[in-house]
């Protein structure tokens, strides 16, 4: 089995995108193989990739489905094939979505899985329809059950409850009716009937056990959830005080990046943060591994510096990896950020100040502008007769930094912590679509990965970058862009992946 691959239950809850949680929204944008039910909205179906499978398992009544042997045949084949799979399904995955059978297959299969939860209809229905399921006088307590098959229930049980909330029952209505009424429930019991909860769709019907019939009469009622209890009458006086506003059925046009195609150059084998926000603002995000992160040629220097750390006051950290590979150097030589005790540290932007977190470790100064050209300018403290150790990328590193901090009295040890280097080989992804003149956008978040991203096109012809819009994260970086394109048409104003996000959208919207 390839190990990249992966199955996703995912709730679509109530099917429109406005109600869609904000990691099913990544990982739709990011499929390459969608198994989906029946009730799932259309808008959701067009989230996913152009060259994503899609397929429909839906189950609905009346109508041929899938076995679900088949589906779960569907997510381990797929899975084992090495593909991201979406199984989205309507509403929450473990209320009457049939997730056992499908992870037990998975977990059989030795596939991995990730459950994503979404918002029911058991609770949204009645929510949208302005109706409390609890109230400290007419409802302490709600029950959740399907009406499918209405001869299993225990109906004296259910009748002693004060709310009920029925999904899947729009076709038992009678025989709801009726066994509620022979176990003691009140004919002027309220009950409302909410149909396409959430959607521009939605209907609901109010009345009492005896007459609810009549008020439906003749009408399909598919997809319904069903309230009944004292709290329905609860509608009439709160309704006029709950606005609730659906969301435009064109929301899904309304995301910024939608039908825009965005390269994005990262560190090989490190997760991006840069294409799940994109991806999730409607971009078609390619990523394309521009650098490769490795140890030094030798740890001796590091080694050196860690086994005096005692003798530094500041020690400077530019980035994830100078965090990531210093103190995991640290720990191979039997020491903990207890070491550090003495020692301020400086970081450099926000990702670098999170990844300290990580350490629990908190930075006592982050320049602002998230640029290490303000460290100098800003540093909190007199710099002479300061000892500052400085781990950082073993070629190409920030001499200009180094030489302002000497200049200032500073004492700065540099030593190798890490080392960049550009990849063998281009993603046959990015460079197809490079090819095809697909991409609107490429972002860069470095210099290197500039440098790097231009040595692995030399080799390859039929690439014209002229009508692709070239983004940067910050000034270093855009003179990078300016010296190898001769150009630079966006750049961030906040130098975070968020800053480029941001920028990018402000293109898109000219």
């Amino acid at each position: 089995m390839n190990a990249q691959g992966k199955v996703y239950l995912v709730g679509a809850g109530l099917g429109n995108i406005s109600y869609l949680t904000v990691r099913a929204l990544q990982l739709l944008t990011q499929a390459e193989v969608l198994i989906y039910d029946a009730l799932v909205d259309d808008q959701l179906l067009q989230l996913v990739p152009e060259t994503c499978l899609k397929l429909d398992v839906g189950k609905r009544g009346g109508r041929p489905s899938t076995p679900q042997a088949e589906i779960n045949q569907l997510l381990v084949k797929y899975c084992q094939l090495g593909k991201q799979v979406i199984r989205l399904k309507s509403g929450d995955p473990f209320i009457f979505g049939r997730s056992a059978a499908e992870i037990a297959a998975l977990i059989a299969a030795n596939c991995q899985f990730e459950v994503v939860p979404g918002i029911s209809s058991a609770l949204a229905a009645p929510l949208l329809a302005g109706i409390p399921l609890t109230d400290p006088n007419l409802s302490r307590c709600f029950a959740v059950f399907t009406a499918h098959e209405p001869e299993k229930l225990n109906w004296e049980a259910l009748a002693r409850l004060e709310t009920l909330v029925i999904l899947m029952g729009g076709k038992q209505l009678s025989a709801i009716v009726q066994q509620l009424l022979h176990h003691g429930r009140s004919p002027q019991t309220p009950i409302a009937v909410v149909k396409w909860a959430g959607t521009q769709k939605q209907q609901i019907w109010t009345s009492d056990l005896a007459n609810i019939q009549t008020v439906t009469a003749g009408v399909s009622l598919s997809p319904v959830a069903i309230v009944v209890g004292e709290v329905v009458a609860l509608r009439e006086q709160l309704n006029a005080k709950i606005e609730i506003e659906f969301p435009a059925p064109d929301m899904l046009d309304q995301l910024p990046l939608r039908g825009k195609t965005i390269l994005v150059t990262r560190s090989a084998g490190q997760s991006s943060d840069a294409r799940d926000r994109l991806a999730i603002l409607g971009a078609n995000v390619i990523e394309m591994p521009a650098l490769e992160i490795g140890p030094p040629s030798s740890w001796e220097d590091l080694d050196r510096a860690i086994a005096h750390i005692a003798d530094f006051n500041w020690l400077i950290l530019t980035s994830t990896n100078g965090v990531d590979y210093f103190f995991a150097r640290l720990a191979t030589q039997g020491k903990d950020a207890r070491a550090l005790a003495g020692v301020k540290i400086a970081v450099v932007g926000e990702k670098t100040a999170q990844s300290l977190e990580q350490q629990g470790l908190q930075p006592d100064f982050i320049p602002p502008n998230f640029i290490a050209d303000a460290l100098v300018e800003h540093f909190p403290e007199p710099l002479q007769g300061k000892k500052i150790l400085f781990p950082r990328v073993e070629t190409g590193g920030r001499e200009v930094l180094v030489k302002e901090f000497t200049a200032k009295g500073a004492d700065v040890v540099e030593v190798a912590a890490y080392e960049s280097r550009c990849p063998q080989n281009i993603s046959p992804e990015a460079l197809k679509a490079l090819q095809q003149q697909a991409v609107d956008v490429i972002t860069f978040a470095s210099s290197k990965t500039v440098k790097n991203f231009c040595q692995l096109l030399a080799s390859h012809s039929g690439v014209n970058l002229d009508s692709v819009c070239i983004a940067s994260i910050g000034p270093l970086t855009s003179k990078a862009c300016q010296q190898h394109f001769g150009r630079v048409d966006i750049e961030a104003s906040e130098y975070t992946l968020e800053g480029l996000t941001q920028a990018i959208v402000q293109w898109a919207k000219r």
